[in-house]
Protein backbone atom coordinates (compact mmCIF):
# COMPACT_ATOMS: atom_id res chain seq x y z
CA UNK A 1 0.00 0.00 0.00
CA UNK A 2 1.14 3.41 -0.99
CA UNK A 3 -1.07 5.71 1.12
CA UNK A 4 -2.20 7.07 -1.98
CA UNK A 5 -5.97 7.98 -2.13
CA UNK A 6 -7.90 7.70 -5.05
CA UNK A 7 -11.88 7.49 -5.93
CA UNK A 8 -13.58 4.50 -6.40
CA UNK A 9 -17.15 5.12 -7.12
CA UNK A 10 -19.20 8.73 -6.77
CA UNK A 11 -19.48 11.82 -8.17
CA UNK A 12 -19.27 13.48 -4.82
CA UNK A 13 -22.85 14.84 -5.20
CA UNK A 14 -25.87 13.14 -4.02
CA UNK A 15 -27.51 11.07 -6.40
CA UNK A 16 -28.56 7.45 -7.21
CA UNK A 17 -27.11 6.50 -10.43
CA UNK A 18 -25.40 3.38 -11.54
CA UNK A 19 -22.48 3.73 -13.88
CA UNK A 20 -18.95 3.15 -13.65
CA UNK A 21 -16.11 5.01 -11.10
CA UNK A 22 -17.34 8.61 -10.84
CA UNK A 23 -20.24 8.43 -13.34
CA UNK A 24 -22.15 6.35 -10.47
CA UNK A 25 -23.84 8.35 -7.21
CA UNK A 26 -24.77 7.61 -4.01
CA UNK A 27 -26.49 9.45 -1.24
CA UNK A 28 -25.00 8.94 1.88
CA UNK A 29 -22.95 5.77 1.84
CA UNK A 30 -22.83 4.34 5.36
CA UNK A 31 -21.77 0.73 5.66
CA UNK A 32 -19.77 -1.68 3.71
CA UNK A 33 -18.44 -5.29 3.53
CA UNK A 34 -16.29 -7.08 1.03
CA UNK A 35 -16.26 -10.50 -0.35
CA UNK A 36 -12.83 -10.03 -1.92
CA UNK A 37 -14.33 -9.48 -5.35
CA UNK A 38 -17.01 -6.88 -4.85
CA UNK A 39 -17.94 -3.70 -2.36
CA UNK A 40 -21.32 -4.02 -0.95
CA UNK A 41 -21.82 -0.83 0.30
CA UNK A 42 -25.17 0.43 2.12
CA UNK A 43 -26.55 3.68 0.11
CA UNK A 44 -28.49 4.84 3.17
CA UNK A 45 -30.36 7.80 2.24
CA UNK A 46 -31.30 5.94 -1.02
CA UNK A 47 -32.55 3.36 1.00
CA UNK A 48 -30.36 0.85 -1.75
CA UNK A 49 -27.66 -1.65 -0.95
CA UNK A 50 -25.32 -1.35 -3.53
CA UNK A 51 -22.43 -3.54 -5.23
CA UNK A 52 -19.03 -1.89 -6.37
CA UNK A 53 -16.41 -4.36 -8.58
CA UNK A 54 -13.61 -3.58 -7.22
CA UNK A 55 -11.28 -4.44 -10.03
CA UNK A 56 -13.69 -2.09 -12.51
CA UNK A 57 -15.43 0.67 -10.34
CA UNK A 58 -19.01 -0.56 -11.96
CA UNK A 59 -21.44 -0.11 -9.53
CA UNK A 60 -25.51 -1.65 -9.58
CA UNK A 61 -28.21 -1.69 -7.13
CA UNK A 62 -28.53 -5.23 -5.64
CA UNK A 63 -31.62 -4.22 -3.66
CA UNK A 64 -33.99 -1.80 -2.85
CA UNK A 65 -36.24 0.07 -4.78
CA UNK A 66 -34.92 3.50 -4.24
CA UNK A 67 -38.11 4.39 -2.05
CA UNK A 68 -38.13 3.98 2.01
CA UNK A 69 -40.20 0.71 3.25
CA UNK A 70 -40.06 -2.96 4.13
CA UNK A 71 -41.36 -5.12 1.51
CA UNK A 72 -39.49 -8.41 1.54
CA UNK A 73 -38.47 -9.69 -2.43
CA UNK A 74 -35.94 -9.75 -4.70
CA UNK A 75 -33.59 -7.51 -5.30
CA UNK A 76 -34.87 -4.24 -6.77
CA UNK A 77 -38.58 -5.08 -5.36
CA UNK A 78 -37.46 -5.25 -2.05
CA UNK A 79 -37.85 -2.04 -0.02
CA UNK A 80 -35.08 -0.66 3.45
CA UNK A 81 -35.68 2.11 5.26
CA UNK A 82 -32.74 3.78 6.66
CA UNK A 83 -30.14 1.13 6.22
CA UNK A 84 -27.23 1.06 8.06
CA UNK A 85 -24.50 -1.12 8.76
CA UNK A 86 -23.43 -4.71 6.49
CA UNK A 87 -21.87 -7.48 7.01
CA UNK A 88 -21.24 -10.98 4.76
CA UNK A 89 -20.95 -14.73 6.40
CA UNK A 90 -19.72 -15.30 2.20
CA UNK A 91 -22.76 -16.12 1.14
CA UNK A 92 -25.49 -13.95 2.43
CA UNK A 93 -25.65 -10.17 2.97
CA UNK A 94 -27.06 -8.90 6.19
CA UNK A 95 -28.21 -5.35 6.89
CA UNK A 96 -29.68 -3.78 9.80
CA UNK A 97 -32.58 -1.76 8.80
CA UNK A 98 -32.67 1.08 11.22
CA UNK A 99 -36.30 3.05 10.71
CA UNK A 100 -38.01 -0.52 9.82
CA UNK A 101 -36.44 -1.89 12.81
CA UNK A 102 -35.41 -5.14 11.13
CA UNK A 103 -32.74 -7.04 10.29
CA UNK A 104 -32.95 -8.20 6.75
CA UNK A 105 -30.92 -10.72 4.97
CA UNK A 106 -29.76 -10.90 1.03
CA UNK A 107 -29.33 -13.85 -0.42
Amino acid sequence: STGVVTTLAGTGSPGSANGTGTSASFYYPYGSTTDGTNLYVVDFANHLIRQIVISTGVVTTVAGTGSSGSANGTGTSASFYGPQYITTDGTNLYVPDYFSHLIRKID
